[in-house]
């Protein structure tokens, strides 16, 4: 899977080659913190050291991920919602491209969970006297950094990141590489409609099960989506089938090891999917040129109301934002109540507190079942 063009003042000469790097590292990366294996879920594999792709999540690190975010979601809810679990710790908020949602997320879940937050922000930094990535990173890196939240244009840059210091790292969006994290929220978020939907209460007695035959269908501009590529990978992982959707202008360059369905045909996938999955359309990042025009993809493509109206009564419509509306997605459609989309931005905050913690408790890092218990969550 190959990200966008590794082109960028802030990269220069560093990250030349970054895009070829993303698979060695993902292989270097090892899982989430092992857990004892319990019905549902799946055993985990070693600690955590970055997250820079889904491919270094297994099944049972996916689902402990979720499990700890079950924990810490509860403290996300309450009336003062921080706990000293990173006390002491510093997080480094290194975000070379815009973002409103992720950033703030990241941000939020950090200070929640009582971590020091560094904000880099290139637009008022030594980038701008030419400053390499390298340098501005190894700079922060010796004031004391535990960890890194990297967004960057260029495929491969969290992975660089990696390389050149001892702090943990967390892809945040890479070109048109990954986003791991919003993967993760969007699995929580799809087992907590499952649960929600059998009158189950998440916690120990709701796994990873209920991805096992989920059909998603993933609709839109596949090919300069970071997001549909972790969400694949998380989803397969799963055991959930998933159908791309898309013009053939707006389909990856290959689908080699993918493991999907395609279809051109959305009228035809909606009434067999449990959940849509509307991408954005990126104008910014040359989406414009593969299309005639928005209007014509929208009759084709766009989620309208009377397309809404083909999906099964308990499927849901899931879309990571910033949303198009009138393009891919219509206003009465994105506010509709099978609409998760404001579900997935709060629950975001829980699952990255849940990497964060997993990530800079180490060795110390308790169990998720311990650590709802530690944190006074009822049912732990």
């Amino acid at each position: 899977m190959s990200g966008g063009p590794v082109s960028s003042d802030l990269v220069a000469h560093d990250t030349a080659g970054a895009g070829e790097a993303d698979g060695r590292d993902a292989r270097e990366s090892p899982g989430v913190h092992s857990t004892p294996a319990r019905a549902g879920w799946p055993a985990p594999a070693s600690p955590m050291l970055h997250l820079l792709s889904m491919a270094d999540l297994d099944a049972g690190g996916i689902a402990h991920v979720l499990r700890v975010t079950d924990s810490l979601g509860e403290v996300v809810r309450r009336s003062i919602p921080r706990v000293p679990a990173l006390r002491g710790r510093t997080v480094v908020s290194l975000f070379a491209e815009e973002s409103t949602r992720t950033r703030l997320s990241f941000e939020t879940a950090a200070r929640r969970m009582s971590a020091d937050v560094l904000t880099f922000s290139p637009a008022t930094s030594s980038v701008k006297k030419g400053e390499s990535l390298r340098d501005t990173v190894e700079t922060i890196a010796a004031m004391g950094a535990d960890a890194f939240v990297v967004r960057h244009s260029a495929a491969g840059a969290p992975a660089r990141v990696a390389r050149w210091v001892d702090a943990h790292v967390v892809n945040a969006g890479d070109g048109w590489h990954e986003h791991p994290t919003q993967a993760l929220l969007d699995c929580y978020t799809i087992r907590q409609c499952r649960a929600e939907a059998e009158g189950r209460t998440l916690g120990a007695e709701v796994g990873t099960e209920c991805f096992v035959g989920l059909h998603v269908a993933v609709v839109g501009d596949v090919r300069h989506s970071r997001v549909a590529r972790s969400l694949v990978i998380a989803l397969r992982t799963l055991g959930a089938r998933t159908t791309l959707v898309c013009p053939g202008t707006l389909a990856p360059p290959s689908l080699e090891g993918w493991g999907v369905d395609v279809s051109q045909d959305l009228d035809a996938v909606l009434p067999e999917v449990d959940v849509v999955y509307v991408l954005r359309l990126q104008l910014e990042r040359g989406t414009g040129s593969y299309l005639p025009s928005a209007r014509e993809y929208s009759a084709g493509f766009g989620l309208t109301v009377r397309r809404a109206a083909r999906l099964a009564p308990g499927a849901i419509v899931m879309h990571p934002g910033p949303m198009n509306r009138g393009v891919e997605i219509a206003d009465e459609v994105a506010d509709m109540a099978r609409s998760v989309v404001l579900r997935q931005v709060a629950n975001g905050v829980a699952v990255r507190m849940a990497v964060l913690y997993l990530l800079l408790a180490g060795p110390n890092a308790l169990e998720a079942d311990e650590l709802g218990r530690s944190l006074g969550v009822a049912g732990a």
